[in-house]
């Protein structure tokens, strides 16, 4: 399903959902971020999704990350709360989402960066890549709060 993203965006079609959604921020032993790129929308992005039922949302963020990159990671803290309505995504079944996101900070754990349905390439980048590639700005944000290790999560 192809997605769209728009921020702050006269021309964005009014939001008629909001689902509760996870991204993941994890650093390697070298500093490196975690990253996908994205199938529905060719994006760099951090690992995330949507919680199913019955599902702890720490859980959400720890499976989410495995499934879409292959990595094992453990759940320490949240990065923060990311709402801004400003901020929606317009997939092609009709669904215009507003955001609504936790990004969870996750300690590294295992496993070999490997590809998925959602993600047709997955990598750890540094500081210093991130500006080379195509990444959304809301995911922008929140990997620069994650560098920062602020004391409190952001909430936005």
């Amino acid at each position: 399903m192809a997605r769209t993203e728009y921020y702050d965006d006269p021309r964005a079609p009014k939001a008629n959902s909001i689902v509760v959604a996870v991204t993941v921020f994890v650093l390697d032993a070298q500093d490196r971020v975690l990253l996908i790129q994205r199938t529905d929308n060719g994006l760099w992005a951090i690992p995330g999704g949507a919680q199913d039922f019955g599902e702890y949302i720490a859980e959400t963020a720890v499976r989410e990350t495995k499934e879409e990159s292959g990595i094992d990671v453990e759940v320490t803290g949240i990065v923060g709360v990311y709402t801004d309505p400003k901020h929606v995504m317009a997939y092609s079944d009709g669904e215009v989402r507003q955001q609504f996101s936790i990004c969870f900070r996750a300690r590294y754990q295992g496993g070999s960066p490997t590809p998925s349905s959602e993600s047709s390439e997955v990598r750890w980048a540094s500081r210093q890549e991130l500006s080379d590639l195509d990444i959304h700005s809301s995911i922008r944000l929140r990997i620069q709060h994650g560098y920062e290790r602020r004391r409190e999560p952001y909430i936005g």
